[in-house]
């Protein structure tokens, strides 16, 4: 088991959502009271829509501010964004317009505009809002990331390349493994650069591409995030035994 990693132990889905949620209003009340704006990159997947049916309710019931938080994507496949597989039509369904978050908060990846425009464009975008670090990548105060079977985290999936030496944040994604096949990703190193990372682990069939990627020199791409990182927060209600 990697020494980075905080691993906190959920008993379903709901009580996964529950925390995850909970620690994240913790985050942007925290930074709210430091006077700081909080960059958030969303994931999509079957947990994010409990993790945002929490937060709503939670944040109605405490009424933490969020006029201040900037919202980007993790990745974003290339459809419209009235498309039933855009990870910005769940958000702003099951968060946005729920929470009444102000449009120029929002800073979605233009997927209709095709894999290698829409990456441009979420590269200038994030430029824009998010404050660098030393090497010139946006530093995101936090990512969220979900785990797919085979250890896939955003639209980074084993076996596709990636130059190790470009700083960007984004990248276009073509012939994913998991449909549709053009998408928009978060780099390895945009990853690396978050000040943190939180990993929504949920659900069957997931339980091998969470050992293999915890385990020291893990093949996954989570895994090679994990190594990449000097910590990550993983919520997860799958046993390891």
């Amino acid at each position: 088991m990697m020494k980075n990693t905080e691993l906190i132990f959920c008993e379903a889905a709901d009580d996964l959502a529950r925390k995850a949620a909970g620690a994240w209003l913790d985050e942007i009340a925290a930074a709210g009271r430091a006077g700081a704006a909080h960059s958030v990159a969303l994931s999509g997947g079957r947990i994010t829509k409990s993790f945002f049916a929490s937060v709503v309710e939670q944040q109605k019931q405490r009424t933490v501010p969020l006029n201040e938080v900037h919202f980007f994507w993790a990745d974003e496949r290339c459809v419209p964004p009235t498309d039933h597989e855009s990870n910005f039509r769940m958000a702003r369904e099951l968060l946005f317009e729920p929470l009444q978050i102000a449009g120029d908060r929002i800073h979605r990846v233009r997927g209709e505009d095709g894999p290698d425009a829409a990456a441009r464009g979420a590269e200038e975008e994030i430029r824009r809002v998010v404050p660098p670090e030393g090497a010139g990548l946006p530093v995101l105060d936090l990512v969220f990331l979900g785990l797919g079977e085979d250890g896939h985290v955003a639209s980074l999936f084993p076996g596709h390349s990636e130059d190790p030496g470009a700083r960007v944040a984004y990248r276009a994604v073509r012939n994913s493994p998991k449909p549709p096949p053009d998408r928009v990703t978060l780099t390895y190193a945009a990853l690396a650069a978050a000040r943190q990372v939180w990993m929504l682990a949920s659900g069957a069939g997931k339980e091998s591409a969470l050992r293999e990627s915890l385990s020291p020199g893990g093949k996954t791409p989570f895994g090679r995030v994990l190594q990449l990182r000097k910590s990550t927060r993983i919520f997860t209600d799958i046993s390891l035994g």
